[in-house]
């Protein structure tokens, strides 16, 4: 398979026929096909390949074994791989089995073609792409409306040449943005640099950015080049730009507006071709009516504002994250994926999240450090893992048992959470870090009774 096959899909059936059937399928909408016979001669060619698929499509059961094996096994040795099952003897635990274990979907047999095709829309739209100048993967993991919207917007902005500024808490994945936003544009196969202006010392930046010239300074004994030059063709990213020093912020804005910049200690103008794109995760408009900032800077800055939801605003996504950071973090230990037992997700949903995926994703890797057994259970959620806001411990054990859907987890959590709160509506809003008009559309949405909690 070449390395420039990103679209590529590993078809996995003990049928002839149906592989066939679905090989003509996939190549009829642009996809590079791949198939196996079995388990064995799936991992085979998917450990094999010159690059890992983005997508595998197995059957669940065959003669020597089951998908199952399969998506375990690629989940190991690739998370970001996503992965459809296909059965003819589907159950409900099964399909419980198969989600838990980290399949995308699970579709029963006979499909129908366009039935597939949506299956692989829907969980290709993540848009996990392989960044070949950072030599890393972007990860953008979840479906919520919220992070679709962003990601929409992400994706017009890229197709333009405009600057982009995107403000969003920590931890919500402004980097990952930036580099989604290379990703699509025309400057994909070019390089992706990144500066964080609030780790390197003021009195550096202007050398880091810039570059110098030889004998600019003491120790500078030979010339450098700084991350515009670096960055020419493709994109600079400058993370946390609100702590640029005030006094380096008109050569900034200088290099913004000429695209052209002297190295320090030089003055031979060098000219360059590059895609900015800033975060912060304050905002800049405040800081410019505080005097931090300069409102020119600002504005050469924000020609596209983006922004990214707080994990609170897209609880919905808050499963599959913990799912994919475990399958992800239990490969670095070289073990399986464990199961996330529903009492320990409930708990994931019930906390407030203040420091979004960052703070996710370094739960779930002390849990899979700390965790030597096949699953995770509620034993993990304590105040000391999850801090204050979290419903673990407060007012008992959510009453949920193994094979609960999401919706029943939803409907159980907002049951807790006016019980506790005493039916305040208000304090559940803030709570589960969602709006009091949400609340009242779950209210509605699950048909509790409507005076069954006081009304605030």
């Amino acid at each position: 398979m070449s390395s420039a096959a990103s679209k590529s899909v590993l078809v996995v059936d003990d049928e002839p026929g149906m592989r066939l059937a679905l090989q003509a399928s996939f190549r009829r909408d642009g996809w590079y096909v791949e198939t196996a016979s079995g388990v064995d001669d799936a991992i085979r060619k998917f450990d094999e390949a010159e690059t890992r698929f983005p997508l595998v499509v197995t059957d669940v059961r065959m003669p020597d074994g089951d998908g199952l094996n399969v998506m375990r096994k690629v989940r190991t040795r690739a998370p970001s791989t996503a992965v459809i099952l296909l059965t003819a003897f589907g159950s409900v635990p099964e399909a419980v089995q198969a989600m838990r274990g980290g399949a995308c979907d699970y579709l029963m047999k006979p499909i129908s073609f366009d039935q597939l095709q949506a299956a692989v829309n829907r969980v290709m739209r993540h848009d996990s792409a392989v960044l070949p100048d950072a030599g890393k993967a972007c990860e953008i993991v979840g479906s919520s409306p919220e992070l679709v919207r962003a990601l929409d917007k992400a994706r017009h902005a890229a197709r333009t040449s405009a600057d982009v500024l995107v403000e969003a808490e920590s931890g919500t994945g402004k980097e990952l943005l930036a580099r989604f936003i290379h990703q699509m544009s025309d400057r994909r196969d070019k390089t992706f640099v990144a500066v964080n202006c609030a780790a390197v010392p003021g009195q550096l930046l202007e050398s880091e950015l810039f570059g110098h010239a030889r004998g600019a300074f003491t120790g500078a004994a030979t010339a450098k080049k700084g991350k515009f030059e670096l960055a020419d063709g493709g994109t600079l990213l400058l993370d946390e730009v609100g702590e640029m020093p005030l006094d380096l912020q008109p050569k900034l804005l200088r290099a913004l507006q000429e695209r052209e910049f002297e190295r320090l200690g030089d003055t031979h103008p060098i000219r360059v071709d590059i895609r900015v794109i800033a975060t912060t995760n304050v905002s800049l408009h405040r800081m410019v009516e505080e005097g931090a900032f300069r409102s020119d800077l600002y504005y050469r800055l924000n020609v596209i504002p983006l922004t990214l939801p707080a994990l609170r605003a897209r609880r919905e996504d808050i499963p599959q994250l913990a799912e994919f950071f475990a399958a992800q973090y239990a490969a670095q230990a070289q073990r399986p994926a464990p199961g996330l037992h529903p009492e320990f997700m409930a708990g994931l949903l019930a906390h407030s999240w203040p420091g979004n995926v960052r703070e996710l994703s370094n739960f779930i890797r002390r849990v899979i450090a700390l965790n030597d057994s096949g699953e995770i259970g509620p034993e993990y959620l304590s105040p000391e893992f999850l801090g204050p806001h979290s419903l673990a411990g407060a007012g008992g054990e959510l009453p949920v048992r193994p094979g609960s859907s999401m919706r029943d987890l939803e409907r159980k959590l907002l049951e807790k959470t006016l019980e506790v709160t005493c039916g305040n509506r208000t304090r559940a809003a803030e709570m589960l870090g969602v709006s009091l008009r949400t609340i009242r559309n779950k209210i509605r949405e699950y048909g509790l009774p409507p005076r069954r909690y006081a009304q605030v």
